[in-house]
């Protein structure tokens, strides 16, 4: 589904102070499966991630979405089909206070212009699918940790992803929650999703959901 091929990634490339945060990795990530790169802060995991969802380009190497290029299409088109083919779900959540849950699950849609009343009853449904209907109006500060991951996976699912990234989704959650998450991934993945995460916390790479672990560390592939 997924092929990297000698990806590597720069920064700062050309000063004195240029750093390479992933030095030639070459992957083959299956459809619907769960993938965890796992390994210490700075081996290059979270940086991976960015690539492979499109929200970062490798300074070398190639990407590839069942056989179609990514690496090399202009801005505009990869920020189609990041937001098609792509949901993410971020370390803090990123949830933007002031505004209901409702109001967050709908944002990533806009910019595909379904009109409004469509838009609404997808998030409804998937508010109701993860036992949020109730909470739609609520403003998203005043959710506990629970509801807060679920809408943010509400979020990340309103425009029908094939793939769903999240970057140390447990990272602020006790383990009843992060073995919740992981029960939930698992739903996602016996729906048809393909999950990629990142982790260093065991109750994510440990889990019996998971498919594949991938150890990275300096940059580079260790196992998987």
């Amino acid at each position: 589904m997924i092929e990297l091929r000698d990806l590597r990634k720069a920064f700062n490339q050309g000063r004195p102070n240029e750093f390479w945060a992933i030095r030639g990795v070459s992957l083959s990530l299956e459809a619907n499966r769960i993938t965890v790169l796992k390994g210490p802060s700075g081996s290059g995991k979270t940086t991976l991630l960015s690539m492979i969802g499109c929200l970062a380009r490798p300074t070398e190497g190639r990407i590839l979405f069942e056989d179609r290029l990514l690496s090399g299409l202009p801005e505009r088109f990869l920020t189609e089909v990041r937001r098609r083919t792509f949901g993410f779900i971020f370390q803090q959540f990123n949830l933007i206070k002031g505004l209901s849950v409702l109001e967050n699950v709908m944002l990533p849609a806009y910019p595909l212009g379904a009109p409004r009343h469509a838009l609404e009853a997808d998030a409804r449904a998937l508010l109701a699918q993860f036992g949020l209907a109730d909470k739609a109006g609520y403003r998203v500060e005043w959710l506990s940790g629970g509801e807060a991951q679920r809408t943010a996976i509400c979020r990340a699912l309103i425009n029908g992803p094939r793939v769903l990234i999240a970057d140390e989704p447990t990272a602020n959650l006790d383990t009843a929650l992060s073995r919740d998450f992981m029960r939930i991934v698992g739903e996602l993945r016996a729906a048809g999703k393909t999950i990629l995460l990142t982790s260093h916390d065991p109750e994510v790479y440990d889990a019996p959901q998971v498919d594949r672990v991938i150890e990275m560390r300096d940059g580079r592939v260790e196992g998987g």
